[in-house]
């Protein structure tokens, strides 16, 4: 949909959106959708890196005294209130790079020192839940976190307008090629780790793997470190954003990661109720609206089949994440300041 209108491309997501619903209507539909995005990833990027952090100091210094993961969370985010007053990053492909090299690398450590650990013993791999309904509601969040972890970029017109496009050498093609090559990392990096983990540690693997991970100590410490350094955050310059709207930011997403420290209920939550919506379902209803394809043809069957499995999945995921984070507290596996 990039140049799907001939002479013009459209390089932002709201642009696509206006001319999709309207100017006004479209900034209304897409950009708090970005936004419930960007700060959703935020929020599970504090839980997680503050679990990290944690998780490499008790690797570490097992010695130490506990310390509370509020703390690490707090830490985690007093960077970023450092780095989020730089006024740009003049360019981000090395910091890309950086980011796909270590989410790589833990990925790996992460199934390759299951392996190393072997099957635990008195490993079970039935249902985790002891009823049907919670059953049934850990499905429905599973799916929010597939949901999360495959979807679509949130800025993926503003990837394509870099790419030069000519009649002869459109910018899709080149793109596709880079889609398919991320998604084959992605599977790189997501499959071994899902198998060899539930091999590994069955239905009481962690949400986070390398929480499940103690030896060897210096490689689970420097995955876990790699974890937190793949966090980065971007915004516009201009010095009063940088010191108000910016600084509030931090502190926003660090006060909901430390308030409800559940990783894999937020990863559930956001990836249904945010990534849907901008990844599954709502590029289709502007194919149709743009496109209009003749009714019942194969573009249009598709595209209302991919429209009423992301609007189920984006009311499903959420319910099944809500149900599990206070089946958690229940069982007071988690609490909130932890």
């Amino acid at each position: 949909m990039h140049e799907m209108v001939p002479g013009k491309r459209f390089d932002r997501y709201h642009e696509l959106g206006q001319y999709a619903f309207g100017e006004k209507l479209g900034l209304y539909i897409v950009v708090p959708q970005q936004l419930i995005v960007e700060v959703g990833v935020c929020i599970v990027y504090m839980v997680t890196s503050g679990r990290s952090l944690k998780k490499f100091h008790d690797v570490v210094c097992s010695d130490c005294k506990q310390i509370k993961l509020t703390f690490f969370i707090m830490i985690f985010a007093s960077v970023h209130f450092v780095l989020s007053q730089l006024p740009n990053f003049n360019s981000i492909s090395g910091i890309s790079l950086a980011a796909a090299v270590m989410s790589f690398s833990y990925s790996t450590i992460a199934w390759v020192a299951s392996v190393d650990k072997g099957k635990q013993e008195h490993v079970e791999y039935g249902y985790k839940s002891d009823t049907q309904e919670r059953t049934v509601m850990r499905f429905l969040a599973a799916l929010g976190d597939v949901a999360f972890a495959y979807a679509g970029h949130n800025v993926v017109l503003e990837i394509q307008a870099t790419i030069p496009s000519t009649p002869e050498k459109p910018s899709k093609k080149p793109m596709w090629k880079g889609v398919i090559v991320a998604y084959i990392v992605v599977a790189l990096c997501y499959f071994p780790v899902a198998f060899v983990g539930y091999w590994a540690f069955g239905n009481g693997v962690e949400d986070n793997i390398l929480v499940s991970l103690s030896r060897p100590h210096w490689l689970i410490a420097m995955a876990n470190m790699m974890t937190v350094l793949v966090k980065r955050l971007r915004f516009p310059p201009g010095l009063t954003l940088r010191l108000i709207t910016r600084s509030a930011y931090v502190a926003f997403t660090m006060f909901v990661g430390i308030t409800f420290p559940f990783f894999g209920g937020l990863l559930s939550f956001f990836g249904g109720f945010a990534f849907a919506p901008t990844t599954y379902f709502l590029p289709c209803i502007m194919w149709l609206a743009i496109y209009k394809p003749r009714r019942f043809s194969l573009s249009w069957i598709t595209n209302w089949i991919c429209i009423i499995l992301g609007v189920l999945l984006m009311i499903l995921a959420p319910i099944g994440a809500l149900r599990d984070i206070i089946g958690n507290i229940i069982d007071k596996q988690y609490k909130f300041y932890q």
